[in-house]
């Protein structure tokens, strides 16, 4: 049991234990916003429409992940040969869309600390 949790750490500190394994890849807020800036990428906000309306990051289309038909509206509204940039309020949801969207041949970066992050980094939001 050892010598695996010895492999374990060794491949985390290799590849890094991150959401990259999942198929996406985690960013922080300095990170997201240098890939947004990117016009090819396209922004994807999941939260509800009542949160999107508050504020949001700018040029970002809203599809909210927690209605039963966020994965056929994004199949059919996304392109899937260009990256996919998600966000939510905490990070939670952007997770479980991006796993979504993976899954659905997408490929996805996501903003860790959510809209909350962006926020308190003093990033430009609109509404």
């Amino acid at each position: 049991m050892k010598r695996l949790m010895g492999i374990i750490t060794m491949l985390c500190s290799l590849f890094g234990c991150s959401a990259q394994t999942e198929g996406f890849k985690s960013l922080t807020v300095k990170e997201y916003a240098k890939a947004i800036e990117d016009t090819a990428i396209v922004r994807l906000d999941v939260r509800t429409a009542e949160e999107f309306a508050e504020g949001h990051i700018a040029k970002t289309l809203n599809i909210d992940v927690l209605k039963n038909d966020f994965e056929s509206k994004a199949v059919a509204m996304l392109p899937k040969d260009h990256t996919i940039a998600v966000n939510c309020r905490s990070g939670k949801r952007s997770k479980n869309a991006a796993r979504i969207l993976v899954k659905n041949g997408f490929k996805v970066i996501e903003l860790d600390g959510g809209y909350n992050d962006w926020v308190k980094n003093r990033m430009p939001v609109t509404k």
